[in-house]
């Protein structure tokens, strides 16, 4: 195909060149009608380049619109931990330096406890989850604080995002948020996060109060930006949020790495 585009345009651009020597040739014509053969190729000169051009937009018009009706996928909707962010915990409590038994209570206690997860939806106050956290390891209380009031430094945005998420909306594509997000965190974090200029929609589970894999938070999204889920496609790394996401007709990639995930895509004639 892309051999035979080549050929396409090379004898396009021979054919261009010939009419417009064409001029040059009847100007020193001599003989009966050499005077109206000039004429005409000029005229012709004119109008072969205007239908050229008229013929490239109207290809370039229905080869767009082609590309848009390959996939039966409209909406994309992103997770945001580990798919367009890294959210690095393990990294970031390492750095306090602290004893092996203190590291182990801290990553228990805070980072794989329920209560980080609710923390996401947003209910209480930062300081009266801090409280409740100090509560679980109180012989850490100070350590606790001093972990949970930077942990803006876990988030690191992926260098694809941005491009990704660009790209897919240049094809035509909505793309969406759907994330589990701690208020406290996300106003820290939310300025180097560049790819949500090109989301049609957001929505963190702090400000709905909702969190995955709760279906409420996916209702939420569907309703609000009125999308249709078998036109929609969510990437999320956990395969709990995947699987409620498909319980509501939702198509769902268990997200692994970009090219995984890209591929996974495709699958679906998303490209």
């Amino acid at each position: 195909m892309k051999n035979l585009k080549r050929a396409a345009a090379i004898l396009g651009i021979i054919i261009l060149l010939a009419v417009c020597c064409l001029p040059m040739i009847f100007a020193f014509g001599s003989g009966e009608g050499s005077e109206g053969m000039f004429r005409a190729s000029i005229g012709i000169v004119i109008i072969v380049p205007v239908l050229a051009y008229a013929f490239w937009m109207v290809f370039g018009l229905l080869n767009k619109k082609n590309k848009e009706t390959k996939s039966s996928m409209k909406n994309i909707i992103f997770d945001v931990g580990q798919v367009l962010v890294k959210f690095d915990w393990e990294g970031y409590l390492k750095s306090f330096g602290f004893p092996e038994e203190e590291y182990r209570a801290m990553a228990e206690n805070i980072f794989l406890s329920p209560l980080w997860n609710e923390r996401d939806r947003g209910e209480l106050t930062e300081e009266e989850y801090i409280r409740r956290f100090q509560e679980a390891v109180p012989q850490y209380k100070e350590d606790v604080r001093k972990v949970l009031e930077n942990t803006a430094k876990t988030i690191f945005t992926l260098d694809y995002a941005e491009t990704w998420t660009k790209y897919l909306k240049s094809q035509g594509y909505h793309l969406f948020i759907l994330s589990n997000y701690c208020e406290y965190t996300l106003e820290q974090t939310r300025p180097m996060m560049t790819f949500l200029k090109y989301m049609d929609g957001i929505v963190f589970s702090c400000k709905v109060k909702q969190i995955k894999p709760e279906p409420d938070i996916y209702k939420t999204l569907l309703t609000e930006y009125n999308l249709n889920p078998e036109e929609s496609v969510f990437l999320d790394d956990r395969e709990e949020n995947c699987q409620t996401a498909r319980s509501l007709g939702i198509h769902a990639i268990c997200f692994k790495n970009f090219k995984q995930a890209a591929a996974e895509l495709e699958k679906l004639g998303v490209k």
